[in-house]
């Protein structure tokens, strides 16, 4: 099975299987990471007599990647990392694990980003990501509207789920600097190491290595960008700036369409 968990580098397989260990603890079961497939998905195998309540508890929890179109239906809510902007520059992919026959990204047309996040507005693409902090390896949750298997096609929008979580975060009118390839350990380490304490309110585990670093209520993401850049070089920054957004959208966008 394909867990809906990526990594950035090799050394991190085995802090998922410590992860996995950890949170099926007391369970009758063995858990064996078999390796990675596609851009950094991890594959796992869990046996023993526990296992129909270890599989229920990770899909429940982590969540599994479908394994072929099959299994994707209409309507059907599953998640993803964005791969990124379509040469179109109209829609954006997300990459939810699909490698076999070929790899097959979900999309999600300019106008249904307009739709849920702009209230509809006309706004470039290129705007909505940098507002919304979109960024390559940022974790979505999607549902799917459309499934193409002859021309191997997925089309999604934002779950309910999704939306609600940005409307919550721009309500908060609170900064997050997003980081993308570490764990939620390493960038505590790196808010103390880098001594921007003062300024953060906490981090926020997005995935098992994506993660949001919520700011103090004032303090401005951006400029933590240099300072958690030198300890976390291997690691993609992004930021979400709900006064930014609510200044180009107006505050009452923010009921979103469901």
């Amino acid at each position: 099975m394909t867990l809906q968990t990526r990594i950035y580098r090799d050394s991190q397989l085995k802090l998922v299987e410590k992860k996995l260990k950890a949170m099926l603890e007391g369970l009758d079961v063995q858990v064996v990471i078999k390796g990675i497939h596609g851009r950094g998905w991890v594959e796992s195998f869990v046996s023993g007599q526990d296992e129909k309540v270890a599989l229920r508890f990770l899909m429940d929890n982590v969540g599994f990647c479908p394994s072929s179109l099959g299994e994707v239906h209409e309507f059907s809510v599953i998640g993803g990392f964005v791969a990124g902007r379509a040469e179109s520059r109209n829609e954006l992919r997300l990459d939810v694990g699909f490698v076999f026959p070929s790899v097959i990204d979900a999309v999600i047309p300019l106008r249904r980003l307009q739709a849920q996040l702009a209230d509809g507005r006309k706004m470039a693409l290129s705007t909505l990501v940098d507002l919304f902090g979109l960024c390559q390896s940022m974790p979505m949750q999607v549902r799917i509207l459309r499934v193409d298997p002859v021309a191997k096609y997925l089309e999604a929008e934002l779950s309910e789920k999704q939306q609600r979580q940005f409307r919550d975060w721009v309500r908060s009118m609170l900064d997050r600097l997003l980081v993308f390839g570490c764990s939620s350990d390493e960038v505590r380490d790196a808010v103390k190491t880098s001594e921007v304490n003062r300024d953060v309110v906490g981090v926020e585990p997005l995935g098992m290595f994506e993660n949001a670093i919520v700011c103090k209520l004032g303090t401005d993401a951006v400029g933590l960008i240099p300072k958690i850049g030198r300890v976390l070089r291997n690691s993609t920054l992004s930021v979400f700036n709900p006064r930014k957004i609510v200044e180009l959208l107006g505050e009452g966008s923010f009921s979103f369409t469901f």
